[in-house]
């Protein structure tokens, strides 16, 4: 079996474990104290504090920059989008129609208040694509 997850380094587990939840809607599934399992919508997410004793793991703020998006897939991203930024996230792309092999696609994004750039989306590509 091969699992790939995604481990968000953060400055503050708890305060990223607080907007997550709240901003998300994420859940909660362990918290080790700097390091937590969260799922949204039945996908995990991982968090780690930012640990200064190794140099790689910097949160994008500190960093200054990030390269990776994280794609989420929602009923209703245009509500979603709008309640992160109303939690401080800052608007990316505005939630637009894409027309895609498999039809009419509405995707925006933002970036978390811990530097992390989100695209939400109504439907997975891995659905529709054969």
């Amino acid at each position: 079996m091969t699992t790939i997850s995604v481990m968000l380094i953060v400055p503050d587990a708890e305060a990223a474990i607080a907007w997550y939840k709240d901003a998300l809607g994420a859940g909660e599934l362990w918290n080790l104290g700097g390091v937590a399992g969260l799922e949204i919508g039945g996908a995990p997410v991982f968090l780690h504090e930012v640990n200064p004793k190794n140099p790689t793991e910097m949160s994008p703020d500190e960093a200054g920059v990030t390269s990776t998006r994280i794609e989420l897939f929602v009923d209703d991203p245009d509500e979603l989008v709008a309640r992160a930024v109303a939690r401080g996230a800052k608007l990316g792309s505005p939630v637009v129609d894409h027309e895609v092999p498999w039809g009419t696609h509405r995707q925006g994004g933002f970036t978390d208040p811990f530097g992390h750039n989100w695209s939400v989306g109504d439907s997975s590509p891995l659905d529709r694509v054969s």
